[in-house]
């Protein structure tokens, strides 16, 4: 398949910095997966956004993917293209759908945990101790 870069770098910061996975598992995945993976490029960019490369992402630079899919998506098209449980949501809870009220999930037909998937993570908390953790090694 293909990636647009913005998406491959939140990607590559939440698998390395919010679940903690080393890089070059993602950067197999992508190998593997992307049509036009190119190694070099593949290569440099995971070492980037997981802060251990030449000209590397500083190591406090964790992309919110919340955030970042507000700031590039504000109307959730991207969100209603690709993950298509969630297009009857209003916009306030496209991009979290687990803050939604039941109703608004009833009404929606989303069952968090089963047609959608409950959060696997914290962004907050798992921002929080990828820089503990990365604070210590970088000492």
């Amino acid at each position: 398949g293909y990636m647009h870069n913005r998406v491959r770098m939140i990607v590559g910061s939440f698998l390395v910095k919010n679940l903690l996975i080393d890089w070059r598992k993602g950067e197999k995945w992508f190998w593997d997966c992307l049509l036009d993976a190119d190694l070099a490029n593949n290569s440099a960019s995971w070492q980037w956004v997981a802060g251990s490369g030449a000209d590397a992402a500083p190591y406090f630079r964790i992309f919110n993917p919340i955030l970042q899919a507000k700031k590039f998506d504000p109307d959730g098209e991207y969100i209603k293209k690709f993950i298509p449980e969630l297009r009857g949501l209003p916009k306030k809870y496209i991009f979290s759908p687990w803050e939604a009220p039941d109703y608004i999930l009833d009404k929606s037909k989303i069952v968090l945990g089963n047609n959608y998937p409950k959060p696997i993570v914290d962004i907050k908390l798992s921002r929080n101790r990828a820089l503990d953790l990365f604070k210590q090694i970088s000492s």
